[in-house]
């Protein structure tokens, strides 16, 4: 798949008379004196709203006119959902489409429409270049910090909607000055790491399917919470909150309760933060059709195997309060990230199985064990289990009762395969070809 260069972009939106050509200038130069290059504007992108619709969306320099939105040869209105400010001197534009529209356009280049049929879907989450103290990547090395690659790469599967578990801002302190495999990445919450954390990385997903966008914990007020709410959050307000209002999205067979446990404490039951949730899950189910996916940052049900608390945790205490084990039949899978590594667990069907998806880039969790099948997490057993730690996404083909999971590798090729049939995952891996 081919995408339109930055520069060729700029000059069509100038030939399309739609930009004001002496406030590009500097931009066509390259030149800038803000945090980041404004002449590395995103391609525009499609995302689903908390109304279920879809909005495209376009970052532009500060004081231009949103590009023009166009579905077929009718115009949409745009409205600019942020102006530039210090930390992200970038405009944001927003445009809702209206149902049934397509062959969409946004300054002249192409973005995707709502797919007619859902039947390929590609996961990927925990995408950011981690920078937090003595926990540090090479941002500048793409085998050391792969998101572009693992972008592409789905990318390159042309899936018919895309959905990111969370986790997208990781750049929160310096790059050491004797690490310089990160040497000049920017940090803090600003237009500078978004860019490179997200936006040019994951460009190549941009013109290929709507993305249906998950908030982590990193995207949290006192982390990355202004850029999300600033570019990607699916609601019209760009305030940064604690917490947002769950909401649901029906597209094609996939049935999605969206809950953002961002704030959700992992260790211990939040008491302030249970019945929020309580209230939260009720509103989902009631709108929850068969074989609903719960999508959701923080795993519900999953062991912690990473080295920040001590291995065999389980998360997430205060989601699993919430719950209580009294999930609706309705509810056949929680999709998550936050724990950096794919796995998968089937508890018999007595409770949702669990799916993490979160190896699309951050530093890879350790795999200290084996995930204990038979071992009981908050009450109830794991019958089947997987855990792989490598990087690479998830894409779900559609098949008869249910869907078919491919995990792919940084090579793209197959490492593992599930079926996922209502609540049952059933996954083994895919011995590599000599």
């Amino acid at each position: 798949m081919t995408h339109t260069p930055r520069a060729e972009r700029i000059s069509r939106w100038l030939a399309a008379g739609r930009l004001a050509a002496l406030a590009w200038l500097p931009l066509v130069a390259g030149l800038s004196t803000s945090p980041a290059d404004a002449a590395d504007l995103p391609h525009p992108w499609v995302q689903f709203t908390a109304t279920g619709g879809l909005e495209a969306r376009a970052i532009v320099a500060p004081g231009m006119k949103c590009p023009q939105v166009m579905s077929a040869k009718t115009p949409l209105a745009s409205v600019v959902r942020a102006e530039p400010n210090e930390a992200f001197p970038i405009q944001v534009c927003a445009t809702p489409i209206p149902t049934g529209a397509d062959r969409l356009t946004v300054g002249g280049l192409p973005v995707p429409s709502m797919p007619r049929q859902v039947n390929r879907v590609a996961i990927l989450g925990d995408t950011g270049c981690r920078l937090k103290g003595k926990y540090v990547q090479d941002c500048n090395d793409p085998a050391a910090w792969p998101f572009a690659t693992v972008a592409r790469l789905a990318a390159g599967r042309k899936p018919d909607v895309v959905i990111h578990v969370g986790d997208y801002h990781y750049r929160e302190t310096p790059c050491p000055t004797d690490r310089p495999g990160c040497a000049g990445s920017p940090h803090g919450d600003n237009w500078a790491v978004w860019q490179k954390d997200v936006f040019i990385p994951a460009e190549p997903l941009f013109p290929v399917a709507p993305l249906v966008l998950t908030r982590g914990n990193h995207e949290l007020c006192d982390r990355g919470g202004q850029g999300w709410f600033r570019t990607l959050d699916p609601r019209p307000s760009i305030e940064c909150v604690a917490q947002t209002d769950p909401y649901t999205l029906s597209i094609g067979p996939l049935s999605l309760l969206m809950l953002d446990s961002a704030p959700a404490n992992d260790q211990q039951a939040d008491p302030k933060l249970v019945p929020v949730y309580q209230e939260h899950l009720k509103a989902l189910y009631a709108k929850a059709r068969p074989d609903s996916w719960l999508v959701t940052h923080r795993p519900i049900w999953a062991f912690v195997l990473n080295g920040y608390v001590p291995v065999g945790t389980t998360t997430n205490a205060t989601l699993q309060a919430a719950v209580a084990n009294a999930m609706p039949a309705n509810v056949s899978m929680i999709l998550s990230g936050h724990i950096h590594s794919f796995m998968t667990y089937d508890f018999g069907g007595v409770r949702p199985s669990q799916l993490v998806v979160g190896e699309g880039g951050d530093a890879i969790d350790e795999i200290a064990h084996p995930l204990p099948v038979g071992q009981s997490i908050d009450g109830k057993a794991i019958k089947r289990g997987m855990a792989l730690g490598d990087y690479g996404y998830v894409l779900l083909q559609r098949v008869a009762g249910g869907w078919d999971a491919a995990t792919y590798s940084l090579s793209d090729k197959v490492i593992a395969r599930c079926q996922i049939r209502g609540r049952s995952i059933a996954c083994n891996p895919v011995k590599a070809s000599s």
